[in-house]
């Protein structure tokens, strides 16, 4: 089981993840880093130092003081990271494009979440199971209980990590445009253009039994 940590306390500031630029942005707050991971759906996947750089995109998943990888067996980083490799995750939301009066000074303003460390693999079936259950209902609430467990065989086909959330960070900006003090005086027009998830009508799928009606998780989706 994982070490008991105290959900309540900011994170430790370690050199990995300590921000030496823009530090005003830097947030080691536990419920800002929890809050971003809640509402990311992609995480990018890395080895730390490892031989062979490669980074790849995951669905994931927190629960507690985890955060849940998974892929197939055959993953190369996740065999990496089962086999005792240090990981490095990172999750970004894009929540605007900052124009500003300048092409130096253009940005966009985010909120990101990095975390290091090690994690362990998931062997117990209870604890793996419980594991893909979070990671669908972090998709989307109410579907696990809609759908098929995972059998054995996609069980062992299926390699799930757990993530301590120990040694991470928050970055985020907000805000207009920071422009140099005489390029305000410009006429070329200054601001923010908000981004911002949205989800469409459901399509069914073109085999599903026309007399099946789509749940309300997902005609009432949002993040």
């Amino acid at each position: 089981m994982s070490e008991q940590i105290d959900s309540r306390a900011d994170l430790e500031v370690t050199d990995r993840t300590r921000l030496n630029r823009r530090a005003q942005r830097g947030d080691h707050s536990r419920t800002t880093v929890h809050a971003i991971l809640d509402e990311g759906l992609v995480a990018h996947v890395a080895v730390a130092g490892g031989e062979r750089p490669m980074c790849i995109p995951m669905i994931y998943a927190r629960l507690g003081d985890d955060l849940y990888l998974h892929g197939a067996v055959g993953n190369q980083v996740l065999r990496q990271l089962a086999g005792g490799a240090e990981a490095c995750v990172e999750v970004t939301l894009i929540d605007g494009l900052v124009m500003a009066r300048s092409a130096f000074h253009h940005s966009v303003n985010y909120r990101s979440v990095m975390i290091f460390g090690r994690p362990r693999p998931l062997e117990d079936r209870e604890e793996k199971n419980e594991a893909l259950r979070v990671i669908v209902e972090h998709i989307a609430r109410g579907r696990w209980d809609d759908v098929r467990a995972p059998t054995e065989a996609e069980l062992m086909a299926t390699t799930v990590l757990a993530l301590p959330i120990v040694e991470a960070s928050a970055k985020v900006r907000s805000g207009p445009p920071v422009d140099d003090e005489a390029d305000y005086a410009l006429s070329a027009w200054a601001g923010v253009i908000p981004l911002s998830v949205a989800a469409g009508a459901p399509e069914a799928d073109p085999r599903l039994d026309a007399a099946v009606p789509a749940p309300s998780y997902a005609i009432e989706y949002s993040r």
